[in-house]
């Protein structure tokens, strides 16, 4: 007979069961919300997977709290906001050079006095002679007579801006003076820009002004001695260097060229090095580049050549002092290494001549940009001014005769970024009046915007050249990819920002961005942006 053995309860289970019933009345001293018991696993209902797919929700990093966060702004940030503030840029200022020497008008206001009774009597004229014979009289009496204002710079600091005319007075403004000034003065709108009524600059505050025998086309400030400031004239072989500590008419030192038979006269651009206030460079209308050590001589002891006979209208030094780039007439860009390979000997030895180590044509490379040599007929133009990027050191910005502007990549000599305004002769402009001066554009400090005036309008363009293809300038931006992207930030565009006057010089103050443009009349105008 078989006895069928009764099977014992296992432990185990018999554990569960207490558990389950005394759990509520006796808790485990550190719960688990994750952790259950075997012994629940029996009750849970396994739920069916969903049929429909769910797409995982995009959540966009908030960027006001990354920058609470970082307690910077990032370069993309700065882009996005960019346009907000290109938008709100306005004339609020605008002060004629009427000023005195020693009580006596200087010689820009004693011409522009006498050019505004001219002005004055033009319809009177016009009725006698004629439209066409009006333009001739007008030509024949202010040629070689060009007043305005030729070149404006600010110090590193923005406590001083200097300014130079065409007829060869320097001053030295004091910029917090010339800004309240502009709080101060009621205005009045017409059509899309403001008049100014009675701006007159307090004289009193001007650190110097004073008035040479020839034009002057160029002012700069000694980057490595802030009491210093450079002048040069395109008609004279001269570099005047005056310091604005002493209360003196009579430049401290005078630079001069070697004397060349076959030479013209003319220095067209000055750059000086960040680190030795010693030595300058200028560039001259014979296509080179002549630098001083001042501690040896008044004459050069070196000279970048670009084997022409053309002017080099701007010449920019990098950080390093080591490498100079240089552009003028002939549409090309030149790029010299003062180190060479060679020592510091040749500063020591007036018989050095360097030849450019590269040098691009810039038409060439426009050719490579498919979608504009569909538009338009490229041919090569004068490069007014070239100027590197402060916040992107690698962008050089160029300036053309014809108003285009652009940015070269100085690490593989490709345009990234091109600007081509209408014509001046499709507005009904008179291009001819423009022939006589080289405009000069500046970078603002941050966001890289390019500030130029325009060559048909009166007014500036501020010009978005972010180093990327969101920057509507890029040749590689597409509208299409932009609204693929999701990107609907409407802000990046180019702005033009309307003036009382044609512009010739464009600066930026270095540290709040307010840009001062110099006018063909002469006018100084204020250009800013609301403040909090």
């Amino acid at each position: 007979m078989l006895v069928r053995k009764k099977k014992a309860r296992s432990p185990s289970s018999f554990l569960n069961c207490l558990y389950f019933l005394f759990w509520p009345y006796f808790p485990p001293k550190n719960p688990n919300p994750l952790s259950r018991s075997p012994f629940m696993d029996r009750y849970v209902v396994p739920l069916e997977p969903s049929r429909d797919s769910l797409k995982p929700i995009r959540r966009y990093r908030w960027k006001r709290s990354a920058i609470e966060l970082d307690g910077r702004f990032e370069s993309r940030y700065r882009h996005d906001i960019s346009g907000l503030l290109m938008q709100s840029y306005s004339e609020i200022g605008a002060f004629a050079h009427l000023y005195h020497i020693n009580g006596v008008q200087c010689q820009t206001h004693i011409n522009r006095v006498a050019n505004g009774m001219y002005m004055d009597l033009q319809g009177p004229i016009r009725k006698h002679v004629g439209q066409e014979m009006l333009n001739i009289m007008i030509m024949m009496l202010f040629q070689g007579h060009e007043q305005g204002i030729s070149a404006l710079e600010f110090d590193s600091k923005g406590i001083y801006l200097a300014s130079v005319t065409k007829l060869g007075c320097l001053t030295v403004h004091d910029f917090e003076s010339l800004y309240c000034q502009t709080l101060e003065i009621s205005t009045y709108s017409v059509d899309v820009f403001q008049v100014f009524v009675g701006l007159e600059e307090d004289e009193t505050r001007h650190l110097v002004h004073l008035s040479t025998d020839h034009q002057l086309d160029v002012v700069r400030w000694n980057l490595a001695n802030q009491d210093e400031v450079a002048c040069a004239s395109m008609k004279s072989n001269e570099v005047l260097i005056f310091d604005v500590g002493y209360i003196s008419s009579e430049p401290v030192e005078v630079l001069q060229k070697r004397h060349n038979i076959n030479a013209h006269k003319g220095l067209s651009d000055i750059a000086f090095t960040s680190t030795n206030d010693s030595r300058l460079f200028a560039s001259d209308i014979c296509g080179v580049i002549h630098l001083w050590d001042r501690r040896a001589s008044d004459l050069p002891c070196l000279e970048l050549t670009t084997n022409s006979q053309t002017t080099l209208n701007s010449i920019q030094l990098i950080e390093e002092n080591q490498i100079i780039f240089g552009a003028g007439k002939l549409g090309v860009i030149y790029m010299w290494d003062l180190r060479g390979g060679r020592s510091s000997a040749a500063f020591q030895s007036h018989k050095e001549v360097y030849h450019p180590l590269s040098s691009v044509k810039l038409a060439s490379i426009l050719e490579k940009i498919e979608p504009l040599k569909a538009q338009a007929d490229i041919i090569s133009k004068e490069i007014h001014s070239v100027d590197l990027d402060p916040s992107s050191p690698h962008q050089l910005a160029f300036h053309l005769d014809d108003g285009w502007s652009g940015v070269l990549d100085i690490h593989n000599f490709q345009v990234t970024h091109v600007h081509c305004p209408p014509p001046a002769w499709l507005n009904g402009s008179n291009s001819s009046a423009n022939l006589s001066y080289v405009r000069k554009p500046s970078w603002l400090p941050t966001y890289s915007i390019y500030a130029v005036g325009s060559s048909s309008d009166n007014g500036i363009h501020l010009l978005d050249f972010y180093p990327d293809s969101s920057s509507p300038c890029h040749v590689e931006y597409r509208e299409d990819k932009k609204a693929l992207s999701g990107d609907t930030n409407e802000s990046k565009k180019n702005m033009f920002v309307p003036l009382s006057e044609s512009v010739t010089a464009c600066a930026a103050h270095p540290l709040n961005g307010t840009i001062i443009a110099g006018t063909k009349k002469p006018i100084i105008t204020a250009g800013d942006f609301p403040k909090a």
